[in-house]
């Protein structure tokens, strides 16, 4: 194996011996992944992290640099040597450490509830694309590690790598990791009114703010009030940044 792949890995983030037990967890689960990748705008994959590559690659070329699917799985994480520019790796493999560092102190009947989220850019065509995973496990081995996990890829709505954000499904807690003074920073999702969220679910529906203020019969100013203040609740510019940040914090 590559000597620069074998960088993403050590002690916390290696499987060995996989049971018999822990095998039977499978039962042909890829068929699933398959029919969420034809349902989905998204790009995925599936990391083993027993064989240290790749055991599935969605056909979504967001992910894929002009490459075919099966081609990006065969390189495994040597694509990310290849299409991702010096800075950004370095940021990538100082990632890989902060979150598995993170995970071990998880108690091992909690740690399917963790996604890990992260911006940085591919290469794609000689234009750098700022993206965004989200990590989470699939499935563990007895010990607790992560045997295989889902990433999920997509265009981020920030405009700097980093963003580094460790969420626990079903609560409204998150940890972002302060890259400056390196520590992890305990906060809570903001929350959305109901009146945001109509006005946020109109506008996803692609509806006008006369069309919006119309609906929820009150004045288009009253809907500007609400879009100014969404933007500053979430630290966004524009409506359709607001709208990607919502999915990704899944606000709605």
């Amino acid at each position: 194996m590559d000597e620069n792949v074998n960088n993403f890995f050590f002690e916390k983030n290696t499987v060995n011996d996989i049971s018999t037990e822990e095998i039977h967890q499978l039962n042909n689960y890829l068929q699933v992944i398959e029919a969420f990748s034809r349902v989905s705008y998204m790009s995925f994959y599936i990391i083993d992290y027993q064989n240290k590559n790749f055991e599935y690659v969605s056909d979504n070329p967001l992910f894929l640099c002009g490459h075919t699917a099966a081609e990006v799985k065969e390189m495994g994480y040597d694509f990310y040597f290849k299409y991702v520019k010096k800075e950004d790796l370095d940021l990538l493999l100082k990632i890989n450490k902060l979150g598995f560092d993170f995970y071990e102190k998880i108690p091992v009947a909690e740690r399917k509830q963790y996604t890990i989220s992260y911006d940085f850019h591919l290469l794609n065509q000689d234009k750098a694309i700022l993206i965004n995973h989200k990590l989470t496990p699939l499935f563990l081995t007895k010990s607790g590690k992560i045997w295989k996990a889902l990433c999920i890829v997509s265009i981020s709505n920030n405009t700097e790598s980093g963003n580094i954000k460790i969420f626990k499904n079903g609560t409204s807690e998150f940890w972002s990791y302060d890259t400056r003074e390196n520590f992890w920073k305990n906060e809570r999702k903001i929350k959305l009114t109901d009146r945001e969220v109509d006005v946020l679910r109109y506008y996803a529906q692609g509806y006008t703010i006369n069309e919006i203020a119309d609906k929820i019969f009150v004045s288009p100013d009253t809907i500007k009030f609400h879009r100014r203040k969404l933007f500053d609740k979430m630290q966004v510019s524009n409506i359709s940044e607001a709208l990607s940040y919502v999915t990704n914090n899944k606000l709605l």
